[in-house]
């Protein structure tokens, strides 16, 4: 076994001091130029091995590219035939169309195709798929976690030793295809693009964010028994808001409360799943409740309030959400005018979804009714949108939104929300925001309404 040695080769040594790695290979391949990238990349395991690598013709002892094999695989979200079948949809895609290479850099996509949901933390991450392979490229601060997750594909990871590393990963998977290669255009900044076409030169590349986005806005069964899951853990979500909203309680105690209930719940029904990002929305008050992201505070609730309660639970990247209007105590006559009128244009939304519908269709719809209570100009944005990979910072799917500028046709097991939302302005009378939310999924009849929560005035003036 060759013997570490010189003050720059500390880093196998230590991966092997700490005793968990199952294999480590620094490297893929011997020294080669990709592109603009020239470097060195050894084949290596069992043990510590000097590394090496070539910047500008020089030997250093850093690695630019290593695989690390640490630990067990993490139990998969979806079976290895759902992910199967959407490698072979993507993969029709691209004979279709002539793309011999795709790289993914959006949380939403590498989710989708591999069950990694990456931290991005400044560094950039990738998916990498050709006709024959997919591969994950990530961030040496990550370890060997996106490895663990990669059930269905490789994994490769770049060091911080030297500049650009992950393009050469780029370089490396990509560049020895011939033909086109796609990205997503929507999360490839002009800098980024620039380094793309140094890692695979005198290629065509194309855009493929929006024809890939027109294949996850259906969703497979798989998908949809688990946005059910996190539908209902919503609704426990909501339950603890009404479970802990007082007189006198702060915004951000009855959030903390709501979002421990939901991840007890998510703990108790996907003990496999990785805890991360599930938040909550507690806003209150004629001023926090006029828009739908405002931030929770530590106001303190007061009889005759009015409240939004929003809870997202999130597992393995997929997103569900309760949002709901509450009053504490009792309600103001024009509050309860208007929230009855919010509430009837949902109950009509969520008739109008079905297969063969427009969804510019529903929301010219909606907005007739909203007009003819002269409340139009108080809506606040569109009446509902997609359910699936996506969170507050990546996933949204344009062209599944209930607005009047999209044309796309409803079909079954798309999976849309109904959330008509109105605000009333400080110092008008009924002044504050309301807002109802549920889930649908589109079925060949209607829809299948999956948000068991309660709403309007019925339900949700709280008495304490």
């Amino acid at each position: 076994m060759a013997t570490c040695t010189g003050s720059g080769m500390m880093l196998l040594p230590l991966f092997k001091a700490l005793g968990r790695v199952n294999s480590l290979h620094v490297g893929l391949r011997n020294c080669r130029r990709i592109g603009a990238y020239c470097f060195t990349t050894r084949q290596y395991s069992n043990g510590p091995q000097k590394l090496e690598s070539s910047v500008n013709g020089s030997t250093t002892a850093m690695a630019h590219l290593t695989k690390i094999e640490n630990g067990q695989k993490i139990e998969p979200t979806f079976s290895k035939q759902e992910m199967d079948n959407r490698l072979a949809t993507l993969r029709d895609y691209m004979q279709t169309n002539g793309v011999e290479g795709v790289l993914f850099t959006s949380y939403h996509n590498i989710n989708y195709y591999s069950d990694f949901l990456y931290l991005s933390m400044g560094r950039p991450y990738g998916l990498a798929v050709t006709m024959d392979k997919v591969t994950t490229i990530s961030a040496l601060v990550d370890w060997g976690h996106p490895w663990r997750r990669a059930h269905i594909c490789d994994n490769v990871v770049y060091t911080d030793w030297h500049k650009d590393n992950f393009w050469r990963a780029v370089a490396q998977e990509l560049a020895p295809s011939r033909g086109k290669v796609a990205c997503e255009f929507d999360t490839m900044s002009i800098d980024n693009m620039n380094k793309f076409k140094l890692a695979v030169p005198d290629r065509d590349i194309v855009d493929i964010a929006e024809p890939i986005m027109m294949k996850r806005i259906k969703k497979s069964d798989e998908e949809i028994a688990l946005i059910k899951s996190i539908a209902a853990i919503s609704d426990v979500g909501g339950a603890a808001i009404v479970e802990a909203m007082d007189e006198g309680v702060p915004e951000y105690v009855v959030r903390d409360y709501a979002i421990d209930k939901m991840n007890d719940e998510i703990a108790r029904k996907h003990p496999n799943s990785e805890f991360r990002d599930t938040w909550a929305w507690w806003q209150t008050g004629p001023v926090n409740t006029d828009g739908a992201h405002n931030p929770v505070t530590t106001r303190r609730l007061q009889k005759g309030d009015i409240c939004i309660m929003n809870l997202f639970p999130i597992v393995s990247g997929y997103y569900a959400a309760l949002e709901r209007t509450a009053f504490l105590d009792h309600v103001p006559d024009e509050h309860l005018r208007l929230w009855n009128i919010n509430c009837e244009i949902h109950r009509k939304g969520i008739q109008l979804i079905k297969a063969g519908v427009k969804c510019q269709d529903i929301a010219l719809e909606l907005n007739e009714i909203f007009a003819k209570y002269n409340l139009l100009e108080t809506r606040s944005f569109g009446y509902g949108h997609s359910i699936g990979t996506l969170t507050h910072y990546y996933g949204r799917e344009a062209a599944l939104e209930l607005r009047e500028d999209v044309e796309t046709v409803l079909e079954p097991n798309m999976c849309i929300t109904m959330e008509p939302m109105i605000v009333m302005p400080v110092g008008q009378p009924g002044e504050g925001g309301y807002r109802e939310h549920n889930i649908h999924i589109v079925t060949e009849t209607g829809n299948e309404d999956i948000t068991g929560f309660p709403f309007g005035p019925e339900h949700l003036v709280v008495k304490k």
